[in-house]
């Protein structure tokens, strides 16, 4: 069962960036499957290290190609993206430290904010992308 179904909906036209979405969408499938399953705390603190790194990653990509293309939303999308990497830190830290457990909550919030970012804020910068689409 995975918490996130793909859809072409969550494209944004960019190759390298919607093939990060999807692997986005895998790693918090797979914490999911994890936590489901009743795996060790040791197995779910591997994939959520990995979608941690995978995300600054992602997000430094994104904005990366955001300043090639001078897209003139760029301080505020990098905004939400270090608000997030905040609460993602937050939501590790606590797990690690056994403040919290990996929860329906706390992925609801992955799956929620991912999906919501993409199909609206990512969404916006799409208009640039098709103009630049063969630079």
């Amino acid at each position: 069962m995975e918490l996130i179904e793909w859809s072409d909906k969550y494209l944004v036209g960019y190759d390298e960036i919607d093939n990060q979405h999807k692997g986005l969408v895998i790693m918090i499938n797979e914490l999911f499957t994890f936590m489901t399953e009743g795996k060790s705390k040791e197995n779910l603190e591997i994939i959520f290290d990995h979608l941690t790194v995978y995300t600054k990653e992602h997000f430094s990509n994104e904005e990366k190609m955001m300043l090639k293309y001078d897209y003139p939303d760029y301080e505020q999308h990098k905004l939400e993206h270090v608000k997030f990497i905040e609460r993602l830190n937050s939501f590790k830290s606590d797990f690690e430290n056994n403040k919290i457990t990996i929860s329906l909550e706390l992925l609801n919030f992955l799956k929620d904010w991912l999906l919501n970012h993409i199909v609206i804020t990512d969404k916006k910068y799409m208009p640039l992308l098709e103009k630049n689409r063969y630079e």
